[in-house]
């Protein structure tokens, strides 16, 4: 038999999934995109995640400070009372669901694990490689290459948004999420920011009122609170949906 191992070596020969030149060609780009839908959208329905608690927050927080230890009890609460612990007819509501990587995302990943619940780390590729927690649930534990396709999971499924002291990234997240809810390009839901003296000093949200850029009801979309047990009962308060489809 005549060699054709020369073209069975050959780049056009490998079964496109199997080709990873050209799967990262530019013109592929959209079927990157749905690749990263698809693979943490059938992830999540295999856990039978409904709805999730989005918590945001600084990586750079340190275990065993006043806002990790807040964050992991939040979590906890959170866990234990929102419906993530057992499937109801095959559903988890209100499980945690982070940035996946270190300070406020590991505080809230671990305290949901410490009540015996899954939860959801949202990781992101970096030029400085972001490792994922090590509380996460293992199954979980995405990873995203495009920022606009981890935002969408993030938001597609949220109940409610809890947002601890952060950087430009959590302002970039705490921004997206109340500009979809303020141009209804998603349901209102109760949005939390932890800490108030903190927001008040690096934000001057009336300053948006002030100078007509925003409306009175548009400040409304979010509230404070300073414990753990606060936020929850704000969650409560603003309609949280218990065992509901987000």
């Amino acid at each position: 038999m005549t060699d054709n191992g020369s073209q069975k070596r050959s780049a056009s020969y490998r079964l496109p999934v199997t080709d990873t030149d050209f799967l990262l060609r530019d013109e592929m780009r959209d079927i990157r995109f749905a690749l990263e839908y698809s693979k943490a959208e059938l992830g999540l329905r295999d856990w039978g995640i409904r709805s999730t608690v989005i918590v945001f927050g600084s990586a750079r927080v340190l275990p065993d400070t006043t806002r990790y230890d807040a964050a992991r009890a939040f979590a906890r609460i959170a866990s234990e009372r929102g419906g993530a612990q057992a499937p109801h007819h095959r559903w988890r509501d209100n499980v945690i669901a982070t940035g996946g990587g270190g300070g406020i995302m590991e505080a809230a990943n671990r305290g949901a694990m410490e009540a015996g619940a899954p939860s959801i780390g949202f990781n992101i590729a970096l030029p400085h490689e972001q490792e994922p927690n090590a509380y996460s649930t293992p199954e979980l534990t995405f990873q995203f290459h495009y920022f606009a396709m981890r935002k969408m999971h993030m938001a597609m499924r949220a109940n409610a948004l809890v947002v601890f002291p952060g950087g430009f990234g959590t302002m970039d997240e705490l921004f997206e999420l109340l500009t979809l809810v303020q141009t209804k390009k998603m349901r209102a839901v109760p949005i939390v920011l932890f800490e108030e003296a903190y927001w008040r000093k690096v934000l001057s949200f009336e300053s948006f009122l002030e100078e007509g850029m925003v409306d009175a009801d548009e400040l409304a979309l979010f509230e404070f609170a300073d414990t753990p047990e606060a936020i929850w009962d704000v969650l409560v308060r603003r309609g949280l949906k218990m065992g509901e489809s987000a």
